[in-house]
């Protein structure tokens, strides 16, 4: 691939002392970045609930809170991802900072639900642009050589936030307000601008699309956008529902023609030969099953905690710490190793420890002690800590330099569909389950049959997040939790044999083939 400058990274830095495309700074810089969204992920959903009681919300309301964010995020990541390719990725990626921060503290100030949910829509838009930029300057500064640590420790920081995020939320609205969650970005945001005018070059290449494919955008936008709202409304319209199947159809029909547009445009949004790159194809997929078997049932894992065992939320992150504990371990040590080794054996060693770990999640009861928990926990942990860093640094590794922003929007975005797409699939069939599974033990619990008629449909749904009716005998109680852990345990079988499929996926990945150095422009 031709470039008209090739930069020294290691030695540029060192000239004259300066801070200015210093790739550790770099990626210091994009890691504060990214910290701040993978934190919101988390802290918001500890928040939901003092959200809708203070501001009177209804359930649609409050699953607009969290939908309303991954729509934006989802439908806008692969055109971010060009706009970084297009006008540069530190522009995009300081513009994405500011503007996430911006809207978090306008979310804290909203008086309504309504301006709650615009608010997170903007935040989506300002995240999905920082996360591809993040990925297209730890491209453009680090050699191929050391593309896989740094983006390790990019992932051991996604990890460490993720893990915080719980307990950071528990603790802020349990004894400040559910806005302070919001304003902790505004400092974080801060940092990253200054830090980001200081530290960041802005890497591009010479050949770089001059020009928005228009209709490319908007047929893919418009795919995506049917394709994760038809997948987040499956579960309460049904999978076989008119509603459902016009948008999942929909979406397919409008990737089909976003297909047979990128033949003919001039300069295409996504460039087909892209997928040319096996490993890169291979590891898009990969991406996809990994985040489906892991968002489908870590998802459960919380109602488990909280409903089952009756922790508190702030108690519920701790106790999920030996998994982020060993993600934020792994990641950096997983970077490392696929240095040394190449991407294939640990992604394909890292799927099989992540089903191992599915299937032990599977045998949890409402018994189950610590022990067992945190076994599979850190097992899950050590699993994923390769896979996501070694099928990171295949797609954007494996994508010519010009396209690295794309590369990096179609890795975000295949985790977006693919925790979207587990979560809907997994939650049909632990509902499923967990309905067949309620009338018989609560029988037996009770001598009686289940209630039928709208308070017996009220059992079952609160039966499907491991919620007991108020005041019943233990025995009542442990009908419904045991008929939860059941349609998890299910669940979790579901996401082994994915994780299983992953696994055979990573035989096809290996290291990028395409050379870094690109022309700079500053």
């Amino acid at each position: 691939m031709s470039q008209s400058v090739v930069l020294d990274k290691e030695a540029a830095p060192s000239a004259g002392g300066r801070l200015r495309g210093h790739p550790w700074l770099t990626l210091l810089t994009v890691a504060v970045g990214v910290m701040m969204v993978a934190l919101d992920g988390t802290v918001v959903a500890i928040a939901n609930p003092a959200i809708q009681h203070d501001l009177n919300a209804s359930p649609a309301d409050i699953q607009w809170v969290t939908s309303g964010y991954l729509l934006a995020l989802a439908v806008f990541l692969i055109t971010a991802g060009k706009i970084g390719d297009r006008f540069g990725h530190k522009t995009t990626f300081l513009v994405g900072a500011v503007g996430f921060a911006a809207t978090s503290a306008a979310i804290g100030f909203a008086g309504s639900i309504q301006q709650v949910i615009l608010f997170r829509v903007l935040q989506g838009l300002f995240g999905a642009l920082l996360q591809p930029a993040a990925l297209g300057l730890l491209r453009g500064a680090f050699p191929a050589e050391k593309l896989n640590m740094a983006i390790g420790i990019w992932g051991g920081v996604i990890g460490a936030s993720t893990a915080a995020g719980p307990i950071v939320g528990g603790l802020l609205v349990e004894h400040v307000n559910w806005e302070s969650v919001f304003y902790i970005n505004i400092p974080v945001g801060i940092v990253a601008l200054v830090l980001g005018l200081l530290v960041l070059k802005d890497v591009r290449a010479e050949n770089a699309a001059k020009s928005f494919d228009v209709p490319g955008i908007v047929l893919l936008s418009g795919a995506m956008f049917m394709l994760v709202w038809g997948i987040i409304k499956a579960p309460s319209w049904g999978w076989g529902d008119p509603a459902t199947l016009l948008f999942l159809g929909g979406a397919v029909l409008a990737l089909v023609a976003f297909a047979v547009w990128q033949k003919y445009a001039k300069e295409p949004l996504v460039p087909l030969s892209l997928f040319r790159s096996v490993p890169l194809s291979a590891g898009t997929l990969l991406m996809v099953l990994m985040a489906f078997a892991f968002f489908g049932g870590i998802f459960f894992v919380t109602f488990y905690l909280q409903n089952v065992h009756g922790m508190a939320p702030v108690d519920a992150g701790v106790h999920l710490l030996p998994m982020t504990g060993m993600m934020i371990v792994g990641a950096p040590l997983a970077g490392y190793l696929i240095g040394k080794v190449g991407p294939r054996i640990p992604i394909v060693g890292g799927m099989l420890f992540t089903t191992a770990a599915m299937l032990g999640m599977s045998t949890l009861d409402i018994h189950s002690g610590n022990g067992a928990m945190a076994l599979w926990f850190v097992l899950m942990g050590l699993g994923l800590s390769p896979v996501m860093v070694g099928a990171t640094e295949v797609i954007v590794g494996n994508a010519p330099m010009e396209l690295s922003g794309v590369a990096g929007g179609l890795q975000q975005a295949a985790m977006q569909v693919g925790g979207s797409l587990g979560t809907a699939v997994l939650g049909a069939v632990m509902a499923s389950k967990v309905t067949s599974a309620l009338p018989g033990k609560w029988q037996a619990a009770t001598g009686q049959p289940l209630p039928a008629g709208p308070d017996g449909e009220q059992l079952k749904q609160a039966a499907q997040l491991g919620i007991a009716p108020p005041n019943v005998p233990q025995g009542v109680a442990d009908a419904v939790h045991s008929s939860f852990v059941s349609g998890m345990g299910v669940a979790f079988v579901v996401a082994a044999v994915v994780a299983l499929a992953a696994a055979g996926l990573g035989l096809l990945t290996r290291r990028g083939v395409n050379e870094t150095g690109p022309a700079v422009h500053i």
